[in-house]
């Protein structure tokens, strides 16, 4: 169990990492110079994150905690499990086009991760939750098809995420590419 301080000081850390991904992407989150930005000692960093990777995946946690945030603060609104899936998928389209860098360090460094990430299976149960709605989450363990097809959505949009890193989509292109496949996978549910 963490204290308040130890807490404060993850924060911290993860934020600097961040704000140094933003700007030079994985490269230039250093893990001294990581350490320097928020005011620990080396070997402090080091306690919280053995390694550069398990400080990409804090700060990919970060994200997606500011993103199951926005959807408790503004449930999607669509009439369909697709629309609503669509809504959450373009709400961290546009919450990781805000840092372009982070966004595309984080994405190349998650696809070419040794360590486990939960980065995909955070996102497929956040989209399970919004397309079926919160009220019948609970029972989605009898239907483990539907978290393979939030699963697959999920690996489409990280693809088209990096497609619009890339310079090849747009954020309309998206969106209407996202809309077709979420319509396809969760037509029935």
């Amino acid at each position: 169990m963490r204290t308040r301080s130890q807490h404060q000081r993850r924060k911290r850390i993860v934020q600097a990492a961040a704000a140094l991904a933003s700007r030079g992407g994985v490269e230039a989150m250093q893990m001294r110079t990581v350490a320097e930005r928020a005011g620990v000692a080396l070997g402090t960093l080091y306690r919280y994150f053995p390694s550069k990777m398990d400080l990409v995946v804090a700060v990919v946690g970060e994200e997606i905690d500011l993103l199951e945030s926005s959807i408790e603060r503004r449930p999607p609104a669509a009439e369909t499990p697709a629309g609503r899936a669509v809504d959450v998928l373009m709400r961290a389209t546009r919450g990781l086009m805000r840092e372009p860098e982070l966004a595309d360090a984080l994405i190349r460094s998650l696809i070419m991760a040794d360590v486990e990430t939960p980065f995909g299976d955070r996102l497929a149960r956040l989209l399970l939750r919004v397309a079926v709605g919160d009220r019948h989450a609970d029972t989605e363990s009898e239907r483990p098809e539907r978290s393979a097809l939030t699963g697959a959505l999920a690996g489409v949009w990280v693809h088209e995420l990096l497609e619009m890193l890339r310079g090849r989509r747009t954020y309309e292109q998206i969106q209407q590419r996202m809309e077709i496949v979420a319509s396809r996978l969760l037509f029935d549910f």
